[in-house]
């Protein structure tokens, strides 16, 4: 069983930074995929950015020059460095771990963009 803590959530001004940490309990972690997703009110939960095992990232358009996706093994962490920051991005983001055939997610952390 993995856990899956999501942090560093809050409110911020248009333009600000952000960077959200997702830390995953249990063993594995460096064999971890995991992906960082947001879910804005009434809509869906999409995929923001995602980084491999062997550190291979992606991102969707939305984050793609504003977001970076990092991980240190040695903390059992990933990051979510947040720039240019816009109200539209407020949303819960979540983290998703894939280990093997199984998935985890975490409870969620809250990010409000707003003057």
């Amino acid at each position: 069983q993995v856990q899956v803590v999501e942090a560093g959530g809050g409110l911020v001004q248009p333009g600000g930074s952000l960077t959200l940490s997702c830390t995953a309990s249990g063993s594995g972690f460096a064999s971890f995929d995991i992906g960082w997703y947001r879910q804005a009110p009434g809509k869906e939960r999409d995929l923001v950015a995602a980084i491999s095992s062997d550190g291979g990232t992606a991102y969707r358009n939305v984050g793609k020059g504003r977001f970076t996706i990092s991980r240190d093994n040695g903390k059992n962490t990933v990051y979510l460095q947040m720039n240019s920051l816009k109200p539209e991005d407020t949303a819960v983001y979540y983290c998703a771990v894939r280990s093997g055939s199984n998935g985890y997610w975490g409870q969620g952390t809250r990010v409000t963009v707003s003057s």
